[in-house]
Order: structure tokens, then C-alpha cells, then sequence
């Protein structure tokens, strides 16, 4: 019977919880010769979710158990936010993951428990069983920086942290502007702001902090947490870059006929001429501004490939959602753009599969809400990006991207507050892909691809702090 370290996973729903749990399994059974259960609560509305949960299935590399979502209508009200359902919901389905752990007899019971972030609160499942336990956090170390030291600031701060005159500073990090708060943060009567400290309160449960970013990335904050009178002082606990984690391209196969017919058109076009735009699954804009964007993409002249969703007034309304159903883009889009672009642009409803689009050698630049999975993808394929944030922490990563890695241009305002103008719009697509003063940006960001490659390879920062992760059986059977 194998004696390999087992490492149990618990992964919340959503594509974006999902697809670096998934990675993060990879990396230990090939790394740390573990085996690894992940035990999921899939949206029952997305069929992207299935399709990748079948996947780590077929060739089978980790076991899957699929936890039934617990009923939390009782919990929540109708108008929760995203935060507030993840956290009651992670909360609720604590019971049912806890017997499923114990259920397991030895020797096959799992050896080290990894949590994400909004599952916290069953790091004590990891002392019943006598193993390490550790946090996974998808996102960026000063996002955790943040989320580490809300608690401190819940105590410090008087009235609502958007009407700050002055950055929020943390330890050792850079400071956080007002209007780039967290979403749970910008109200603090609301319950999703009460479940934020509280996950944030939680780390220090742990055994060490899990975090899918790299050492040269983000060499600075990471270090504010080796420092005890900085962040190391508050988090704790160690704290271990082990990224990028992110899905590999898919070789040939499982495309279909509208992936078939995209990526002949790519093909066709020349290296790093065009856009890639994509805000993601749950990314939405108003009308107003879709109009915009396509009178931005025809005016800058520049080949793209359009991912669109219909219109909402709700930036996170397709959260939940699996994205299936009516998406003619011919009744949302401005009157003959489809027939005035055809020969430079596609526009492609609903969903395309990302990695492989951006290592492709024709994409030169992508246009993203800028989360952390689709900024990492697009980092590790050398691509830069306009940045577009519209909800969670993507207006942190957005201010992490243009003003500290310098592989981003950003609008001269924030999406969310108003509509950006098409001469904005096509200035910035022409400096990423064309224009001499979007030089720096471009070869910036093909550094960091290589500093990805290398932080990855054996002996690389990332691959060493993934050593550390402690699997010894010291179960108390």
C-alpha cells in the first residue's frame, strides 16, 4: 500500500477557486510525489466547472469528491454579495466535509490539509487529525498583505475606508489607495466586510500561507512577511510563493468547430498583431460602454478577437452562472460593426479557451478585467495587458500591474465609475501593440515570462518553497 504523503484539498466554487486548486494538485503529485484528494462544491450552473472536474479525471491524476452544496437560503438574504455566499457556504458544508476526512481510515487518511481562502474555518479539522494544515490563496501576496492585516486596520481606521483622505498604509508594503480597496471592504455594515476580517483573522490557525506568486515578482512584500516587526509579526505564519500556477495549453483534440475556425484565422495573422479581449467569466459592462469598446477596437485599426457577453449593469452577474444561452452579438453591438471589422476582428460569444489563445505567437496584447488566473496567464505568455477591473480585488491587481510591475495600461478612471470613451479606448490598445512608448511595457513583461520559467524550474524559488510544504504522516490515529 502506497506510503506517499496525501494531501486533502477543500476548493470553494468558481472557475477562478477551481483552475489554481487543480494546478497546485499537479504540482504535488509530479513534485512531491503526493497523492491528493480535492474536495469540491461545484456551481451547479456552470458547466465549465464540470467539464474541468471530469478532467482531472480523465487521465485520472488526483481523486475528486464532490461535496453537496449546502442549502444556505436561510442564511443569506437575497441580495447577498459573491463574498458573503462563498463564506456561508464554505461555513455550512464544514459538517459534511468533516466526516468525509474522518471517514477516510488509515492509512489512507490524508497527511496535511490545504484550505482556500474562503474555507478557513476548517484549518480545525487539521488539528483533530494531528496534521499540518495550510491556507491556499489564489490571488497576489498584496492582496494578502491586505486581507493579513484588515484585522489591524478594522481597529484603527474610523468611518468607511473609501472616504479616506490618505492610503492605507501596511508594514512593509506598498500603500493602499482608498478606491482600490477589496470589494468586502467597501462597506463596512455589510456581512461580507464581518466574513473578510474574519478570514483574514483565521491565518494564523494555520501552518503556513500558500500563495500563487513567485519571488522576483513580488520580492518586496513578500519579504514584509519574513519580517517580524512588519507582516510577520501579524500573519504568524511562513509564507510560501510557490506560483505561477496555471493551466497548461490543451495539444489538439478537444477543439471544436468554432475553436477549429479561430485558431485557422490566428493562424493566418501576423506575429503579435493582435488583441486578445476577454473580462472574463463573470466579466460584464453596461451598454453604453460595449459601445465604446467596439468604436475603441475599430478605431485603433488593430486585428482582435472579441470574447463578448451581453450587456448588464452588474459587473459580477455571470458569477454563478454556467454562461450558456442567447449571446446574438449582432443586437447588442453598434449597427455594422460586425461587417465593418470582419476582415480585421472576430467577435466570439461567450467563451473561448484562454491559455491556449494567449501562447499563441499572433496575440500581442490582452485586454482583461485582470484577474489573478488571467493575469498570470497572461504574464507566463509574455503578453501585456490593458487592465479593466471591475470587481473582487482586480482594481488591486490593476494598481499592481501599471504602477509596480509596469506590463499594463489602465483608463484614466475606473470602468465601474464611468464609461470610458472610444479615443481613450483606442489610445490605449494602439500603445500596447503598436506605438514606440508601449516598447518598455512589452519587454517588461517578456522579463517576468522568464522569471516565471525560472522560478519554476528545479531549484527555482517556487520549486523550493513547494518543497517545504511538510506532508509527514502525524496523523494520531
Amino acid at each position: 500500500m502506497s506510503s506517499n504523503p496525501h494531501a486533502a484539498i477543500l476548493c470553494s466554487p468558481g472557475l477562478g477557486h477551481l483552475i489554481p486548486v487543480l494546478e497546485l494538485a499537479k504540482r504535488l503529485v509530479t513534485h512531491r510525489n503526493f497523492t491528493v484528494t480535492i474536495f469540491a462544491i461545484p456551481s451547479p450552473t456552470s458547466k465549465a466547472e464540470s467539464e474541468l472536474l471530469k478532467a482531472a479525471t480523465t487521465p485520472k491524476f488526483c481523486d475528486i469528491v464532490e461535496l453537496p452544496p449546502p442549502d444556505i437560503s436561510g442564511c443569506v438574504g437575497p441580495d447577498a454579495a459573491v463574498v458573503t455566499l462563498l463564506a456561508v457556504m464554505m461555513r455550512e458544508v464544514r459538517p459534511a466535509f468533516r466526516s468525509a476526512i474522518l471517514g477516510i481510515k488509515p492509512p489512507l487518511r490524508p497527511t496535511v490539509l490545504i484550505v482556500d481562502l474562503f474555507s478557513t474555518e476548517s484549518l480545525s479539522i487539521g488539528d483533530e487529525l494531528g496534521i499540518p494544515k495550510y491556507v491556499f490563496i489564489a490571488c497576489n501576496a498584496w492582496f494578502l498583505a491586505l486581507t493579513v492585516y484588515v484585522r489591524v486596520l478594522d481597529k484603527e481606521v474610523e468611518g468607511e475606508y473609501v472616504d479616506q483622505t490618505e492610503p492605507l498604509r501596511i508594514p512593509g508594503c506598498k500603500p493602499v489607495r482608498p478606491e482600490d480597496v477589496v470589494d468586502p471592504m467597501l462597506d463596512r455594515t455589510d456581512q461580507q466586510y464581518l466574513e473578510y476580517v474574519r478570514i483574514g483573522s483565521n491565518f494564523p490557525k494555520s501552518d503556513g500561507i500558500l500563495i500563487n506568486t513567485w519571488e522576483d515578482l513580488q520580492h518586496e512584500t513578500l519579504d514584509a512577511f519574513r519580517d517580524e516587526r512588519l507582516l510577520g509579526g501579524v500573519a504568524k505564519v511562513p509564507v510560501y510563493p510557490i506560483g505561477p500556477l496555471t493551466r497548461p495549453v490543451q495539444s489538439g483534440g478537444s477543439a471544436g468547430p468554432k475553436e477549429e475556425g479561430l485558431f485557422n484565422w490566428l493562424d493566418k495573422q501576423p506575429s503579435e498583431s493582435v488583441i486578445f479581449v476577454s473580462l472574463g467569466s463573470g466579466g460584464t459592462v453596461s451598454f453604453e460602454q460595449m459601445t465604446e469598446m467596439a468604436w475603441g477596437l475599430e478605431l485603433s485599426q488593430q486585428r482582435f478577437i472579441w470574447v463578448v457577453r451581453p450587456p448588464s449593469n452588474s459587473p459580477d452577474a455571470a458569477f454563478f452562472t454556467s454562461g450558456d444561452g442567447d449571446n446574438e452579438a449582432s443586437t447588442y453591438l453598434p449597427k455594422g460593426f460586425l461587417t465593418r471589422t470582419r476582415d480585421v476582428g472576430l467577435v466570439v460569444p461567450l467563451w473561448v479557451p484562454q491559455v491556449d489563445m494567449l501562447s499563441h505567437p499572433s496575440i500581442g496584447g490582452f485586454w482583461s478585467h485582470c484577474g489573478w488566473n488571467s493575469t498570470i496567464e497572461s504574464i507566463t505568455n509574455g503578453v501585456p495587458m490593458i487592465v479593466w477591473p471591475l470587481y473582487a480585488e482586480q482594481r488591486l491587481n490593476a494598481t499592481l500591474l501599471t504602477e509596480e510591475l509596469g506590463v499594463a495600461v489602465r483608463s484614466k478612471v475606473l470602468p465601474l465609475k464611468k464609461v470610458v470613451g472610444r479615443e481613450e479606448i483606442e489610445g490605449m490598445v494602439r500603445k500596447i501593440m503598436v506605438d514606440r512608448d508601449g516598447q518598455a511595457i512589452r519587454g517588461r513583461v517578456k522579463e517576468l515570462k522568464l522569471s516565471a520559467a525560472k522560478a519554476l524550474s528545479v531549484a527555482g524559488s517556487s520549486y523550493n518553497a513547494l518543497s517545504q510544504i511538510s506532508g509527514d504522516n502525524q496523523a494520531k490515529c
